[in-house]
């Protein structure tokens, strides 16, 4: 192997299925893991058979993997039993070409976790290693608690590693459990480690308790080890695991090495990433490095002018590189330069001496004193910008509505309740003046049904409308002065049957209004989107 090959090792599935709230199921996992396939990941650790039913399903039915090899889970032979009679161990050889043990490498963790001799501990990890080798493709020894082990019986911590490498370990694994160990004394121990095995055979799998996970990682590729193991994102117990999305990146455009992706691979980064954050439903992480939806966004006046000049000034590597893109933001930190940047951006040809261009930079800044946010809301942006260019047509007029709740008691105890909102609106399209009433499950739902009851008449509307679906609504009360003056801030995110989204902003002291407003610029900026011509004569 080449000195600059470091080889990945993801365990997502594992260690990430004991972060706090996450619970795979079979098929999640499998989906999880054909992702991985697809970035070519070395090894995948599929989970620990025999250990729960849903890793017992994944491996009963394991993917069919192109570029990865697919690795179980377990640890060494238990006290008192011979390795060929241990039944761990032999589901683990049942179960995958590739496995991976865990085995005691601290003195105190032999003497007090597991209760038996030092010697005792030495000979589970020798003989484990070297009757799963006889029947695997390929055996990795993942030393627990290895760091605090060397710092307090060195000898011992050796030994122990020594002990796999020697019963056939391909790869010898440092394991930081507890996660307290920085980069300084992974660097040291690491290259002492490396004196005794050769880097080629070891490994380094890092926890994130002191944030150091992936600065650990790194430290110990500098120092010699040739296997990183970690995570997607970071999941993993207590504060998460080293982050493979972090350190892929930063292994192949900073440092050099060579990870078996290649570089047309790297471009996916962010939409595995963004795999995962779908299967566990939430909201990717916005500061994520590389990957996350503010890594390459530029808010200030003074940086965006530097970045437009060259993107290198505010830029460590090109976003494209990592599959993201560069955000130009507009809100009331923006100058000029951020006007014109989004401007090209959206596709508005405007003179950058326009007078217009500097009145937009000074309404954008009131607009955000008074509670709007556009570095979130780049439709109501663009609706608001077209509208001062004089591109921008009005495609229909609320001129009022009302929205109503109602809650009712249906038993004599109170206890079943219906709660129901009832709108109303008036509503202009052209030269003619429409009313409308619908219900909805509260007032927001209400007031779309009845807005779209009316525009689902318009046959020019009618198919852009239709499909459009509200997949998030968010609500901030901003408080002004000694806080008895609030505004209510919503923000509502939009999606078409193509899986386009899109986000507005509206802001009002009424939530109702609020909302309506955000409605209003949602539905607006798909009609405009769509070409469609406005009704008015």
């Amino acid at each position: 192997m080449s000195d600059k090959r470091v080889y990945l090792y993801d365990s997502t599935l594992r260690d990430g299925q004991q972060t706090q709230g996450v619970d795979f199921s079979a098929a999640d996992k499998t989906a999880i893991a054909k992702a991985l396939d697809e970035l070519s990941i070395d090894y995948i650790e599929g989970g620990w058979p025999g250990a729960n039913p849903t890793d017992d399903a994944f491996f009963a039915n394991p993917p069919k993997l192109k570029n990865s090899r697919l690795t179980a889970f377990g640890m060494t032979r238990r006290a008192g039993r011979s390795a060929s009679n241990d039944p761990g161990l032999t589901t683990l050889i049942q179960n995958a070409p590739v496995v991976c043990m865990v085995g005691k490498s601290w003195d105190f963790q032999v003497t007090e976790a597991l209760g038996i001799e030092l010697d005792e501990n030495i000979a589970m990890i020798s003989e484990s290693v070297a009757h799963v080798k006889q029947h695997s493709e390929e055996v990795l020894f993942d030393a627990e608690h290895f760091f605090d082990g060397y710092k307090a019986n060195r000898d011992y911590a050796l030994l122990a590693i020594q002990a796999a490498y020697d019963a056939g370990a391909r790869w010898v694994v440092l394991c930081d459990t507890n996660g307290g160990t920085l980069p300084d004394e992974i660097s040291q121990i690491v290259s002492d480690v490396c004196t005794r095995i050769p880097g080629s055979h070891i490994g380094i799998h890092c926890h994130n308790d002191t944030e150091n996970a992936v600065a650990n990682s790194l430290a110990a590729v500098r120092a010699g080890a040739r296997q990183i193991q970690g995570t997607l994102n970071g999941l993993g117990e207590r504060c998460g695991n080293a982050n493979l999305i972090s350190i892929i990146p930063t292994l192949m455009l900073k440092m050099g090495y060579d990870v078996g992706i290649s570089a047309q691979q790297l471009t996916q980064l962010r939409r595995i990433s963004h795999i995962l954050d779908d299967r566990l439903n939430r909201e990717p992480t916005r500061q994520a490095a590389y990957v996350g939806e503010s890594a390459f966004a530029h808010k200030g006046g003074l940086h965006v002018s530097a970045v437009e000049k060259n993107p290198a000034c505010y830029e460590h590597v090109e976003p494209e590189k990592v599959g993201n893109q560069r955000q130009i933001l507009v809100s009331d930190q923006a100058g000029r330069s951020n006007i014109l940047a989004r401007f090209r951006e959206i596709g508005v040809d405007v003179d950058p001496k326009s007078e217009a261009v500097g009145k937009l930079v000074e309404l954008v800044k009131q607009r955000e004193f008074d509670g709007y946010a556009y570095d979130g809301a780049e439709a109501s942006f663009e609706l608001l910008a077209r509208k001062a260019m004089g591109q921008l047509e009005r495609y229909f007029r609320v001129t009022s509505f009302r929205v109503i709740d109602e809650r009712r008691w249906v038993d004599e105890q109170d206890e079943q309740v219906i709660t129901m909102s009832e709108a109303t609106v008036k509503v202009v399209v052209g030269d003619e003046q429409f009313m409308s009433v619908a219900e909805g499950n509260g007032p927001v739902n209400a007031l779309d049904a009845a807005l779209r009851k009316v525009l689902l008449t318009v046959p020019e509307y009618r198919d852009v409308i239709a499909p459009i679906e509200l997949i998030d609504y968010k609500v901030r009360i901003i408080t002004r002065g000694d806080g008895t003056r609030a505004v209510t801030r919503v923000m509502i995110e939009s999606r078409d049957a193509e899986g386009n989204s899109w986000a507005t902003v509206g802001v009002s002291s009424n939530i109702i209004e609020a909302s309506y407003n955000a409605l209003r610029d949602s539905i607006s900026y798909k009609l405009f989107k769509a070409g469609i011509s406005s009704q008015h004569s």
